[in-house]
C-alpha cells in the first residue's frame, strides 16, 4: 500500500478483521482477480438496480439463549471494569433467492464489494477518507427503526446510545492522534437515514478529522492499519475488549468487520466492512451486531442484530 502510494497508482485494498489475509491489487487487475467495487461513485461495475424476478429473503438468527450467554460473558467483564464497550456480533443463517453477484447488484449503498465468490458487501458506513491532506473518520453507532412513532428523537435522547456513540467518537479520535495533527470532531450524532429491502433505518454519525503532514500517500498503508481494527466493530479499551470478543462470539468473523477502500492516486475512500453476506460450506450467512454496555438491554440488543440483517434497497 506504502508502494502503491507513493508511486501514485491507484489500488483498492480489503483487510481483514484479524489481519490474516489483507489484499492489495492495482485497480487495473481488480475484475481479473474477480473482485467488483463501486466505492462512493468510483467503480469497475455498473450502478445497483433492481431485481428482476424480486428478492425474497428469510432470516434464521442463533437462538435468543446463545446470544444472551454471550452477552452475560460480555457484561460480566464489563461490570469488573475490563470494557467499558463491546460490538458483540452473530452470523445468521440466510435463505435467499439470489447468488453473490446478484445480491451485489441489487443492494444500494455508498460501499459496494464483490470478492470472487466468497462474500459480498453494501456497507453504510465509511472508515476515512483522505484529500487534500485532510483524513475524517464517521463512525456510525446508533440504530432505531424509522417507523417507530418519533424515532429520531428517541434515538438522539437515548442516554446509553448517546454514552455508546461518545465513546466510539473518543477512541477514534485517540487512533487518529497516532497518525494527524489537530485532530477534532466536526460533526456530533448526526442522523442519516438507511432504506432496506423491507424497512427504513435511522443511524447516528458523526465526522472526525486531523491533518496529515505532505509526504503522507507514501505512508498510506502504514496510516490505514495503524487505526485497524476498527473501533466502531470493537469497542474500548480495544486491547482488552479485542481479548473478550474473542472469547464471547467464539467464531471467526474473517473479513466481516474488516475494512476495504480505493486510492485513486489522489484521495483515498474506505468503508467499515458492515451489511456482510458471506458464501459458506452450510449457505449463506449474514453477519451483524452491536454495541454492548452494562446498560444494555438483552432483547433489544438481539432485536438489533437481527434487524441489521438486510440488504439495502436501491
Amino acid at each position: 500500500m506504502n508502494l502503491y502510494g507513493r508511486n501514485r497508482v491507484p489500488f483498492l485494498f480489503i483487510i481483514d478483521y484479524e489481519f490474516r489475509r489483507p489484499v492489495a491489487v492495482p485497480c487495473s487487475e481488480a475484475i481479473g482477480s474477480g473482485i467488483l467495487y463501486d466505492i462512493g461513485g468510483i467503480a469497475n461495475s455498473p450502478p445497483p438496480g433492481p431485481c428482476g424476478n424480486g428478492f425474497r429473503m428469510d432470516k434464521h438468527p442463533v437462538p435468543f439463549e446463545e446470544y444472551k450467554r454471550a452477552f452475560d460473558l460480555v457484561l460480566e467483564n464489563q461490570s469488573r471494569g475490563d470494557s467499558y464497550l463491546l460490538n458483540l456480533t452473530f452470523p445468521t443463517r440466510i435463505d435467499i433467492n439470489l447468488d453473490l453477484a446478484g445480491i451485489y447488484r441489487l443492494g444500494g449503498a455508498r460501499y459496494r464489494l464483490l470478492y470472487r465468490d466468497d462474500f459480498v458487501v453494501f456497507s453504510p458506513e465509511c472508515f476515512v477518507k483522505i484529500s487534500g491532506g485532510r483524513i475524517s473518520s464517521y463512525p456510525m453507532k446508533g440504530t432505531i427503526n424509522a417507523d417507530i412513532p418519533g424515532a429520531e428523537e428517541i434515538i438522539l435522547g437515548d442516554q446509553k446510545e448517546f454514552s455508546e456513540h461518545l465513546t466510539i467518537v473518543d477512541l477514534i479520535r485517540n487512533d487518529m492522534n497516532a497518525v494527524a495533527s489537530n485532530v477534532r470532531v466536526e460533526d456530533f450524532r448526526r442522523v442519516e437515514r438507511v432504506n432496506t429491502h423491507d424497512s427504513v433505518l435511522l443511524q447516528t454519525v458523526s465526522e472526525i478529522t486531523g491533518d496529515l503532514e505532505g509526504d503522507y500517500p507514501g505512508r498510506i498503508g502504514d496510516i490505514i492499519c495503524s487505526m485497524l481494527p476498527a473501533g466502531s466493530v470493537t469497542g474500548a479499551p480495544k486491547k482488552r475488549t479485542l481479548e473478550i470478543i474473542s472469547e464471547a462470539e467464539n467464531y471467526d468473523r474473517g473479513y466481516y468487520t474488516g475494512v476495504f477502500g480505493l486510492f485513486d492516486g489522489k484521495d483515498l475512500d474506505s468503508a467499515v466492512m458492515i451489511r456482510f453476506i458471506e458464501n459458506t460450506d452450510d449457505g449463506m450467512i449474514y453477519k451483524s451486531g452491536g454495541g454492548i454496555t452494562v446498560y444494555s438491554d438483552p432483547v433489544s440488543e438481539y432485536r438489533e442484530m437481527v434487524d441489521k440483517v438486510y440488504v439495502p434497497a436501491v
